[in-house]
């Protein structure tokens, strides 16, 4: 009924007695009994999912690389500047350690010199010469020191000889002064009395001139002795003017020696300073010599060539040519979100795929899986890489099945991490929340505490 009048006849239908509205009723219950079953069953089989076992899982993608730095394709830079004269090696050859790959010359001037370390050499040896010279001439200075000095010991002791000498000669000329002068006293006191006696009458004018005479030779004596003692006082003074004057005579001609021989050893040290800085030289040169030759540092096949062509001038550090090492263990490079880098750890199994390996992988069913082959986490980075990613790598496992031998460095790779067993409600629950699984672990030891104390 279309409703379209305010008066509602609805009261006096008897929709019991009409057919058509009891199929109406019976239809609609049916269905909507059959809509609660339905929704109900698939209520109860989405509860039950969500109790389903579910294995957490990581998948990234990576690459293959050499497990060891020294296993990796690496480039040959040239030490020096250099002009490409000629090559021995071309790209794909295998070449073995010491193989030479290329020849360069010089292009400093200061190189073009083809004698160089011929040159070089004699004036490393004109300097040892020099420098024997500068030895000989101190070691002769070093003998004339030790003339010199013996000469003074030989000088000083002669003029203490003389000094003690003269010491001695002025106390003999002192006590003989000193006998002069009793001499001279007893001859006046002789006179003195010999001039009473005669003042007396007692003695003759002979006798007082003769006491006269006498006290005048006492003091002649007595200032011969004086004049003595005055000049061996001098002559001591002398001698010791002479022992102070061989000191220093010694002494200037010893510190000149000396300062003679230091002069030959500064000469002798910078001559030891330029042989040292010729044979660094000599040194350099021999080795800039063998850099003219580029060497294979291992052995491995030529990949690539940078330079090309002859006569190309190349600048020190310029990559020349790459190299991949020939043997190498393999390992994988792969990428992981930050978010899931609290579930690795080192030892996590990893299973992976490799290009032109395919495999079927069900994810929490590693069992049944075909081409893929199991690795485990050898080492993670501790800083994050420029792609925001963190770099995880990962070994072959051990007791596994091993990895192909046709397998390259640089090839792709697929990797899916196996991690814990939770169900299905907790993996989703993780998944919306952006929350990475076993965030929280529990500390073995605590846990173990606690039973014990129980």
């Amino acid at each position: 009924m279309l409703n379209l009048s305010d008066v509602s006849i609805t009261h006096l239908l008897k929709k019991k007695n009409l057919r058509s509205f009891e199929m109406l009723r019976n239809a609609y219950s049916y269905s909507y009994d059959r809509l609660v079953k339905v929704a109900l069953i698939l209520l109860g089989v989405v509860v039950i999912i969500m109790f389903l076992p579910w294995t957490q899982n990581v998948r990234s993608k990576g690459e293959l690389i050499a497990l060891r730095p020294d296993q990796r394709p690496q480039t040959i830079q040239s030490v020096i500047a250099g002009r490409i004269e000629k090559w021995y090696v071309q790209e794909g050859q295998f070449v073995h350690k010491g193989d030479t790959i290329l020849r360069i010359s010089e292009v400093k001037d200061e190189y073009f010199d083809p004698n160089l370390l011929n040159n070089t050499q004699l004036q490393l040896d004109a300097k040892e010469f020099s420098k024997l010279s500068y030895e000989e001439k101190v070691n002769a200075l070093d003998k004339q020191i030790a003339a010199l000095q013996e000469a003074n010991k030989l000088k000083i002791s002669q003029a203490k000889n003389k000094v003690l000498q003269n010491i001695l000669k002025v106390t003999s000329d002192s006590i003989d002064y000193q006998a002069s002068k009793i001499n001279f006293s007893v001859s006046n006191e002789q006179y003195l009395r010999m001039k009473s006696l005669y003042d007396e009458g007692l003695r003759s004018l002979t006798d007082l001139e003769n006491r006269n005479l006498k006290l005048q030779e006492a003091q002649a004596k007595l200032i011969s002795q004086e004049n003595k003692l005055l000049t061996s006082k001098n002559e001591l003074i002398n001698s010791k003017i002479e022992l102070n004057g061989i000191e220093a005579e010694y002494r200037d001609k010893i510190a000149k020696t000396s300062s003679e021989k230091y002069s030959a050893l500064s000469g002798q040290y910078d001559t030891d300073a330029s042989i040292n800085k010729l044979k660094n030289q000599y040194s350099n040169y021999k080795v800039r010599t063998s850099l003219y030759f580029i060497l294979a540092p291992q052995d491995g096949y030529v990949t690539q060539a940078k330079q090309v062509g002859l006569g190309e001038t190349i600048k020190e550090g310029d990559d020349i040519i790459s190299i991949m090492p020939a043997t190498y263990d393999l390992a994988v490079q792969m990428y992981i979100k930050p978010i899931d880098l609290p579930l690795f750890e080192k030892g996590q199994k990893v299973m992976i795929q490799f290009d032109g390996w395919p495999a079927i992988i069900f994810s929490g069913w590693p069992g049944i899986s075909y081409g893929t082959y199991q690795g485990e986490v050898l080492a993670m980075d501790n800083f994050i890489s420029p792609n925001n990613m963190y770099r995880i790598l990962v070994k072959p496992a051990i007791n596994s099945q091993p990895w192909p031998e046709q397998l390259r460095v640089g090839a792709g790779v697929k990797a899916l991490t196996l991690l814990k067993n939770v169900q299905v409600w907790y993996e989703l629950w993780r998944q919306i929340n952006g929350f990475p699984p076993d965030y929280y672990k529990v500390n073995p030891q605590t846990k173990a505490d606690g039973e014990s104390k129980k």
